[in-house]
C-alpha cells in the first residue's frame, strides 16, 4: 500500500496525502479526518528508509556501548534503558554498538557507514580515541562521562571526585580516622577510566583535608571480586572502620566479606559510596549513598544530542550532576574494637 492508493480512495492529491503524513503543510480538519480514516482502513506505515533518504536522517541513534565480552554493570544498564527510553519518546530509534577490542570495526561502521544521526558514547576514558574518532568525522555526539581536557565536547557526567570527598568528610564527622576506597578494576584504572581517576583524586583530597589514613583498592565489578577485595583489605589494614566506594556490582562481596569477619554494619565498620538508588536500598543495611540519576542522565544526553543534530556546530553543552548524599543506615559513629 503506497500514497498514491491512499489518495486515491481519499478522493485527494498524492501531495496532500504527504502534507497529512509529514505534517509540513497545513491541511483543513476534513480533507485530514479523510486521509487518517483511510490509513488506518488500510494500516499504512511510512517507509522508514524512503523516508529517512528524503528527510536526509536515518531516525536512529547511536549508543556506542563497552565491549560486548563484558557483563556491563547495573548502572550501565541503566543508562542504556534510560537512553532508548527517551529517544523512543522522540520516535526514534537506537542502534547498540560495542566498541574496544575485536569491536572495533562495528564502532568504525557507525563513524563512516551513515547508519545514524547522532552518537551517545558511553564509559569515556580520560584520553579516548573515540571521542577523537568522531570530532574528526564530523559525526554529531554526546558522551557520558568526559575526557580530561572536555571543553569542546558536549557531555553528561558524575561529579565522582566531590561526591567520593562528600562521602570522605561524612565519615570524618563520624569520627573515622582510618578509611579505605574501594575503585573499579586495576584494568580500568590503567586504561585512564574518568571515574575511578576522579573518585581517587577526590579521596585523597579529602584524606588529606581532614587529616586522616587512606587506603585505596581496586576491585573488579562483581560480588566474588568485592568479597576477595575486602577480606585483603581487612587483613592487610585491620586498622580501617569505613569504606567508601565507586563499585556498586562489588556490594554484595562486600557485605559477605564484612559478615564473614565478625563485623556488623554500622556498628563496626561503615560503608558509603556512589550508587544506583536501588542498589543502595538493597544493602543490607540501606547504603547511606549519593544515588545516581541515570534516567535523568540519559534523557538529558539524548536531549543535548537532539540539539546538535538540529543545529550544527553550537557551542558544547556540559552537566556534571552532583547528587546529595543521602544518609541511610550504613555508616555509623566510629566504635574501638
Amino acid at each position: 500500500m503506497n500514497i498514491g492508493e491512499i489518495a486515491r480512495r481519499a478522493g485527494v492529491s498524492r501531495s496532500t496525502v504527504s502534507y497529512v503524513l509529514s505534517g509540513k503543510r497545513a491541511v483543513s480538519a476534513t480533507t485530514r479526518q479523510r486521509i487518517q480514516a483511510v490509513i488506518d482502513e488500510l494500516g499504512y506505515r511510512p517507509n522508514a528508509s524512503a523516508r529517512a533518504l528524503k528527510e536526509g536522517r536515518t531516525r536512529t541513534l547511536g549508543l556506542v556501548i563497552p565491549p560486548a565480552s563484558q557483563r556491563l554493570t547495573d548502572m550501565q544498564l541503566g543508562f542504556v534503558a534510560s537512553v532508548v527510553e527517551a529517544a523512543a519518546r522522540h520516535d526514534l530509534d537506537v542502534l547498540l554498538s560495542p566498541s574496544g577490542g575485536d569491536h572495533d570495526r562495528s564502532f568504525e561502521r557507525i563513524v563512516t557507514g551513515r547508519r545514524v544521526d547522532g552518537v551517545v558514547l558511553m564509559e569515556i576514558r580520560l584520553t579516548d580515541d573515540r571521542v577523537t574518532r568522531l570530532a574528526t568525522a564530523g559525526v554529531p555526539f554526546v558522551t557520558i562521562g568526559r575526557t580530561a581536557d572536555p571543553r569542546a565536547m558536549s557531555w553528561i557526567d558524575v561529579d565522582y571526585a566531590t561526591l567520593i570527598s562528600r562521602c570522605v568528610h561524612h565519615l570524618a564527622d563520624l569520627g573515622h580516622r582510618q578509611v579505605a576506597l574501594v575503585n573499579r578494576s586495576a584494568e580500568l584504572v590503567a586504561a585512564g577510566y574518568g571515574p575511578s581517576h576522579r573518585a581517587l583524586a577526590g579521596f585523597r583530597t579529602a584524606v588529606a583535608e581532614r587529616g586522616l589514613t587512606g587506603v585505596d583498592v581496586c576491585c573488579g565489578d562483581d560480588t566474588p571480586s568485592g568479597e576477595a577485595c575486602v577480606a585483603q583489605l581487612l587483613a592487610a589494614h585491620p586498622e580501617v572502620t569505613a569504606v567508601a566506594t565507586i563499585n556498586e556490582a562489588a556490594l554484595p562481596g562486600m557485605q559477605r566479606a564484612l559478615s564473614a569477619a565478625g563485623l556488623s554494619v554500622p556498628g563496626d565498620f561503615s560503608v558509603t559510596g556512589v550508587a544506583a538508588q536501588h542498589w543502595a536500598e538493597d544493602f543490607h543495611p540501606p547504603l547511606t549513598a549519593a544515588d545516581v540519576p541515570m534516567r535523568q542522565m540519559g534523557a538529558e544526553a539524548v536531549s543535548l544530542l537532539l540539539e546538535l543534530i538540529a543545529a550544527p556546530g553550537g557551542p558544547p553543552r556540559h552537566r556534571l550532576y552532583a547528587p546529595p548524599v543521602s544518609l541511610r543506615s550504613s555508616t555509623g559513629p566510629v566504635r574501638p574494637r
